[in-house]
């Protein structure tokens, strides 16, 4: 089985993010209408949606079964990650019909269960079964419980809105921690899991029948709760831990550009190999420029790079960021884009660094070819913050406030940041697992020392600066909305932001950039 290694909460943190989701609500709480729950009307069972609940359903929560797989045997990781994508497929086909039977949900109660969750229950079970026959029949074991993975709930709009509703208390679960104007997460539940795997309870029964909506051009939006003026956060950002004898205090340099060729697809090699549009979101693409689902180590080691050092062909890949502006992009119409409830203008960043940095507690060792890391969750609207490094700030304001909940809207003149820190420890065996998390792990956010078992390697960070039209609240209402791409049942919700890395280097760069910290140099 997979370590288990748990997030460290910050207090400082937890309270700077409840107090700017407070804030956000004050104003942004007012798309919401006032819902009055009867307690003694049972919210367990979709049976028991009244109409007027029906018709603020937000969003179908179904437990994420790749989080839950420790070990896939590799006769078996093909089929196995087909299945998983097409588990992403069936959410994302039954959430555009939730999306598009509005109408119907409201004259219906029992619509939502009977020709939406009900059917996905059948559909996701078989899907699991076809995983136990892929894994089981190359000798492997298959955890029997899973299949009791396969029914999914709905989330109302109250239970998505940012800082609120049921992800473990609307809590920010980063230490606050700051490393070079980013802030790092200590520690991880490395299972994904969040207490309710995943699931949401139905719907509360509500005395007025009200339909607000999700917001966003697209309808699934963002909302204006999903936003909070910085100048109003609270500081939540500590320092870092206090460097030990043994630190590596260097830090690599590379620069790859920010994507001005507009290197876009809609895959993930990583979790979704062989299956094309496995992301459901437009990724932007640096460093390597052949990353696509049908990539192999081969295919990597032989493609080109953006990036100005030609040794380092590692893939980076991020979600691309929206402005709503009523664009239509190049793919207005495609799946991933358009079809998916991604839409808008896509924004290139005006500034990417990628750097790599030490060790507070120790030398670290090179980082092995071909080594995966998917830092944060992109599904955390219905898995839970369990997983969530997104690290959203303002020019000015890094080093005072990161918001893992909500976007930010900057004062005139400062631009949007988002920031992300690799997990920075290694198993020093695997270079994936089978849910893509349990062989790397964060440092521990008090002493930077790496869990047993595990040894430091170079601390990949990335700092992606954006211009974006600024966000107003309006009557309750956003204007000039921005948002990372997700998954459409996702609601382009800010802590669903998350980053994706393969290490490909030639020439002996990963020993060159292990030396290099190791001896406290700047390099690049």
């Amino acid at each position: 089985m997979g370590r288990n290694i748990r997030k460290r909460r910050s207090p400082l943190a937890v309270k700077a993010i409840a107090a700017s989701a407070a804030i956000a609500l004050g104003g942004g709480g007012l798309l919401w209408a006032q819902m009055n729950a009867s307690a003694h009307e049972s919210n367990n069972a979709a049976q028991n949606y009244t109409k007027a609940a029906a018709a603020t359903v937000a969003t179908i929560a179904c437990p994420d079964v790749g989080q839950k797989l420790t070990s896939v045997p590799a006769a078996a990781k093909q089929g196995v990650a087909t299945e998983l994508a097409n588990l992403d497929k069936q959410i994302t086909e039954a959430y555009s019909r939730l999306a598009s039977t509005r109408q119907a949900q409201a004259g219906d109660a029992s619509f939502v269960q009977n020709a939406i969750v009900g059917p996905l229950k059948e559909k996701r079970a078989a899907t699991i079964d076809r995983i136990r026959i892929d894994i089981t029949r190359v000798g492997g074991q298959f955890d029997n419980s899973l299949s009791q993975l396969a029914a999914c709930t709905t989330q109302t709009t109250n239970q998505t809105t940012a800082g609120g509703g049921g992800n473990n208390g609307g809590q920010n679960n980063n230490n606050g921690q700051n490393n070079n104007g980013q802030n790092n997460n200590g520690g991880q539940n490395n299972n994904g899991q969040n207490g309710n795997n995943g699931q949401a309870s139905a719907a509360p029964s509500a005395s007025t029948p009200v339909d607000v909506g999700i917001g966003g051009q697209a309808g699934n939006g963002p909302t204006a709760a999903d936003f909070v003026d910085i100048t109003k956060v609270a500081p939540n950002v500590q320092g870092k831990p206090q460097n030990g004898a043994q630190a590596s205090t260097g830090s690599f340099v590379t620069k790859c550009g920010v994507n001005a060729n507009k290197n876009h697809n809609t895959d993930n090699v990583i979790v979704a190999p062989g299956v094309t549009n496995g992301a459901h979101h437009e990724h932007d693409y640096v460093g390597n420029q052949k990353v696509n689902a049908l990539s192999t180590n081969n295919s990597l080691l032989a493609a080109p790079s953006s990036c100005r050092n030609q040794s380092d062909l590692s893939a980076y890949y991020w979600p691309v960021v929206r402005e709503q502006d009523g664009s239509q992009e190049f793919d207005a119409n495609a799946l991933g884009g358009g079809k998916e409830g991604n839409v808008g203008k896509i924004i290139t960043p005006v500034q990417a660094q990628i750097k790599y940095v030490g060790s507070p507690a120790s030398k670290v060792t090179a980082m092995p070819q071909f080594l995966r890391i998917i830092t944060g969750d992109a599904k955390t609207t219905t898995n839970g913050l369990g997983n969530a490094n997104a690290h959203w700030s303002c020019t000015g304001f890094e080093n005072k406030v990161q918001l893992t909940q909500q976007y930010p809207i900057c004062p005139k003149g400062s631009q949007v940041v988002r920031t992300f820190a690799f997990q920075s420890c290694w198993d020093g065996k695997n270079i994936d697992s089978a849910n893509h998390r349990t062989h790397v792990a964060f440092a521990d956010p008090a002493s930077g020392v790496c869990p047993n078992g595990f040894k430091a390697i170079p601390q990949l960070t990335m700092r992606l600066v954006y211009n974006l039209a600024q966000p107003s609240i309006v009557n309750g209402q956003v204007k000039n909305a921005y948002a990372v791409d997700g998954f459409p049942e996702q609601l382009h919700k800010a802590a669903t932001d998350h980053d994706d890395f393969i290490s490909v280097t030639k020439n002996n760069l990963a020993n060159t950039i292990a030396n290099c910290i190791n001896t406290g140099r700047k390099c690049q």
